[in-house]
């Protein structure tokens, strides 16, 4: 499961778009709340945020099942070439992954 979390309505789209259609199970989310407030329900394996996202979650990332902070991707322009973000999203969880074992 992938959070993405961004206040403009487009890149939402896009980021959700691109990330279903390479399977990805995504939950999108316009406000850093809703998405917090969800994310204990969802147990996302990443979050994925705009600038704006990744400064109000600063402090505030919730813990996966082992107690650790989950992984957080910030956007940046380099990503919006869907091959770049997906690679990077699989590096950041592969990475995640390894350190539980």
């Amino acid at each position: 499961m992938v959070v993405v979390i961004d206040g403009d309505a487009t890149r939402l789209d896009i980021s959700e778009a691109i990330l279903a259609k390479l399977r990805f199970a995504v939950a999108p989310f316009a406000s850093v709340d809703k998405a917090l407030a969800a994310m204990q329900a969802l147990r996302p394996e990443i979050i994925v945020a705009g600038e704006e996202a990744v400064r109000q979650l600063r402090g505030r990332l919730p813990a996966d099942k082992d107690g650790r902070a989950i992984p957080l991707l910030p956007v940046t322009p380099e990503l919006s070439d869907p091959e770049v973000l997906v690679e990077a999203l699989r590096e950041i969880i592969r990475e995640h992954r390894e350190q539980t074992t």
